[in-house]
């Protein structure tokens, strides 16, 4: 990583007033911020999506069913990532956003390195169990996270001026995407050469390296330095005021129902896509991984990177393409989704996975510059804060418990009408629980198994109509609510 040379001076009046129009810093240096806080969201959700890269083996270990491996995965994740979210990005509002994203990165990727250690103790005569001590771990792992975005999309908004802020946000929501395929192409192969453990660990500790990396070579950029001239600067925003200025934009809520339940469905997807890949086609964690994840994953960060920059290049013919763009990917996903999760192909599988990821994910870079194009700079982060908070407590942390559960219902019901009333799920998936199970039970156990997660994954991809007409419906309010256009 390298520092800053050549950067127009925060104090300087004559540089600062052609902020708007040029930015922050050097054109190279602004290029290795936002690339160094896109390397930062990788990270992000390539320690927050590892847990569901690894869901086979952990679910076998800890003994744990559908349901209460979505519960680790998504509310014991997103309650204090939402939480604790809004308090840290309030602070961003006015302290140095360098410093909070340093400390929560170096937070998080400790919690992850943890994950890997976790197993039953006992403390005062109590016996905490082993999927206790990873939900500990993930509860650590929200809190870090959750001081990663607000501020990095405040910083963003200071380096680059509003015409720039569409494609540098869409850049930067990549981030999601890259982050699940780097945790497909590390993660997978690591743990099915190492053990699940080991590719906890090993992640954690380079992601401290990271954080330290970060501290040394990225700058604070002065607030509101490439915003125009016009704009006001006031110096600090309550909270209260920031939500009094969102209480005026429908166009904002609108925008955040759309991407919750885009959320809610497509981190209930990326959460069981391995487990599914497993149990319905057989294939191993490592063929899951860089087979089929892998290539969707790219797919689905060129879709977010291509939704920013095409709503840019016709903004002048439709300038409400940011919204209506993300609308009609996520209506286009579903027959793909459809056709993956259905198709005993796995080439097709592959190839609805692909196209449906590429053209949904670009909501992610709606979310973003609309997030930020409705208010007012001072409460920028404030805003982001409180659109993850929706976004994570109701999509990602009701998204995974949901496929799962309705996945334990479904193998319930499928069960008890075979013959199988009470047959435990757990027993299924363990060769020595199975092994103790009467041989019809054994004979129906693997297929059960995958049927019930296949058709939960196919009611959710359905789901997908609902979020594409909460953004039509931004549509018509957004030029009015827009503050940087």
């Amino acid at each position: 990583m390298s520092t800053q040379t050549g950067a127009v001076g925060a104090g300087d009046p004559a540089g600062e007033s052609q902020g708007h129009l040029t930015g922050y810093g050097t054109k190279s240096y602004r290029s290795y911020v936002l690339n160094a806080l896109l390397l930062v969201y990788v990270l992000n959700f390539l320690d927050r999506g590892l847990l569901g890269i690894v869901a086979e083996p952990v679910m076998q270990e800890l003994a744990i069913t559908d349901g209460e491996f979505g519960l680790l995965t998504g509310l014991g994740f997103a309650l204090f990532y939402s939480i604790v979210g809004i308090p840290l990005a309030h602070m961003s509002e006015s302290r140095n956003r360098v410093w909070i994203m340093t400390i929560c990165i170096a937070l998080w990727s400790a919690a992850t390195a943890a994950s890997g250690l976790v197993g039953e103790v006992e403390i005062g005569g109590v016996v905490i169990s082993g999927f206790m001590m990873l939900l500990l771990c993930r509860v650590l792992v929200g809190v870090g996270e959750a001081g990663c975005t607000p501020p990095a999309n405040s910083i963003i908004a200071d380096y680059y001026p509003p015409k720039r802020r569409s494609t540098a946000l869409g850049y930067y929501a990549m981030g999601v995407t890259a982050g699940t395929l780097s945790a497909n192409l590390i993660g997978g192969p690591v743990a099915d050469a190492f053990g699940w453990r080991n590719a906890f660990i090993w992640i954690g500790l380079a992601g401290v390296l990271v954080a330290i990396a970060f501290k040394l070579t990225v700058r604070e950029p002065p607030r509101g330095y490439s915003d125009p001239p016009g704009v006001s600067r006031t110096q600090k925003a309550s909270f209260r005021a920031a939500l009094k200025e969102l209480s005026t934009k429908p166009s904002f809520w609108l925008m955040a129902g759309g991407a919750t339940l885009a959320a809610f469905c497509g981190y209930g997807i990326s959460t069981y896509q391995t487990p599914f890949l497993m149990r319905t086609h057989g294939l191993t964690l490592t063929e899951a991984t860089l087979l089929i994840n892998v290539p969707t994953a790219a797919a689905a960060s060129i879709g977010v990177a291509f939704t920013g920059y095409l709503a840019e290049k016709i903004v002048r013919r439709h300038p409400n393409a940011i919204a209506w763009l993300p609308a009609l990917g996520l209506a286009l996903s579903i027959p793909f989704y459809v056709l993956a999760f259905s198709s005993d192909n796995i080439w097709l599988v592959l190839v609805g996975l692909c196209v449906g990821a590429a053209v949904k994910y670009g909501y992610l870079a709606a979310q973003y510059t609309i997030g930020q194009g409705v208010v007012g700079m001072r409460t920028r982060a404030t805003a982001t804060a409180i659109l993850l908070f929706v976004i994570n407590l109701l999509g990602y942390g009701a998204g995974p418990p949901f496929i799962g559960y309705v996945s334990d219902f479904l193998f319930n019901m499928q069960a008890s009408g075979a013959g199988f009333a009470g047959l435990d799920r757990v027993a299924c998936r363990q060769a020595d629980l199975l092994a103790q199970l009467p041989a019809a039970a054994q004979a129906y156990c693997p297929g059960a198994n995958a049927k019930a997660l296949q058709d939960s994954l196919m009611i959710v991809s359905i789901l997908y109509i609902i979020p594409a007409v909460f953004f039509l419906l931004c549509v018509k309010r957004l030029q009015k609510d827009l503050v940087s256009k």
